[in-house]
């Protein structure tokens, strides 16, 4: 397992300066939107990358349109469910998949949104052959697929990379958006999904107390996460993927401190940087 962080693209700041500053040499790339995914853009990121010596092992992408992360509005404007927005997002995360190729990435990551549970629903059957489009477009340029987990059970998000049977589509697992979302204990989600696991978002939060918002984030450590146990379980299925350590705060010291505390949290749990 490997420590990194994520890095947003910035065309009015250095590269991998973040990284970097907190001694890691991995990250996960959020390029903001596939305008910014260029061939000038891949070449500098690669030019950056190597002379930092931080390798980017996935990128992610969204597509256009609102997005708002709660239960009443979510299920209408994250990710590929809603029909409205489906096809615009599917050819942005196509040329965000071509720029995670020029960049030697091997992974494209997003949230499909709020999968139903009913696989006969019409949702469900639009979402997953928009999810095979976007998965048969990583695939040609070397990439995998990620589900960054959240809004769907691990058992519809299980269902759903079934149904597609593709060699390329696996989990970015966020264990606190299955806390934050009321979906799954992650300890327990790993059972029905840890094969699929390729990589993780290291984050901390509680559950929802109410039907409206999501769960509070919380630091790592502070939250309903048990991570001694989930990372000793992870070891338990043969994860060796990423660890991409993710706090959703503004900017500033307080980010800075939490993430340095959570790296070095991960270290005593069993990660390396």
């Amino acid at each position: 397992m490997q420590i990194g962080v994520i890095e947003r693209f910035r065309a009015d700041r250095p590269l991998f300066q973040k990284a970097r500053g907190y001694g890691l040499r991995l990250c996960q790339l959020s390029p903001g939107n596939e305008g910014q995914c260029t061939e000038e853009t891949a070449e500098r990121v690669c030019l950056a990358s190597a002379e930092a010596g931080v390798r980017v092992c996935s990128v992610i992408g969204r597509g256009p349109g609102a997005t708002v992360w709660n239960f009443t509005d979510g299920p209408s404007t994250i990710g590929l469910v809603p029909p409205e927005y489906r096809a615009a997002r599917v050819e942005a995360l196509k040329k965000i998949a071509a720029f995670a190729g020029r960049i030697g990435a091997k992974a494209l990551v997003s949230h499909c949104g709020f999968i139903p549970e009913n696989p006969k629903d019409p949702l469900y059957e639009g979402t997953r052959e928009a999810v095979r489009e976007v998965t048969e477009c990583c695939a040609a340029h070397g990439l995998e697929f990620r589900f960054e987990t959240g809004q769907e059970t691990p058992v519809v998000l299980l269902r759903l990379i079934e149904d597609i049977g593709a060699s390329n589509l696996f989990i970015n697992l966020d264990p606190a958006n299955l806390i934050l979302y009321g979906k799954a204990n992650p300890i327990d989600a790993l059972d029905i999904i840890g094969p699929y696991v390729h990589s993780l978002h290291v984050k901390d939060g509680f559950y929802p107390t109410d039907g409206r918002r999501l769960g509070k984030e919380a630091r790592v450590g502070e939250g309903r996460v048990d991570f001694p146990r989930f990372m000793a379980r992870l070891k338990e299925i043969g994860f060796d993927g990423e660890l991409i350590v993710e706090r959703e705060i503004k900017e500033g010291e307080d980010k800075d401190r939490d993430i340095r505390e959570t790296i070095e949290r991960l270290k005593s749990w069993g990660g390396v940087v």
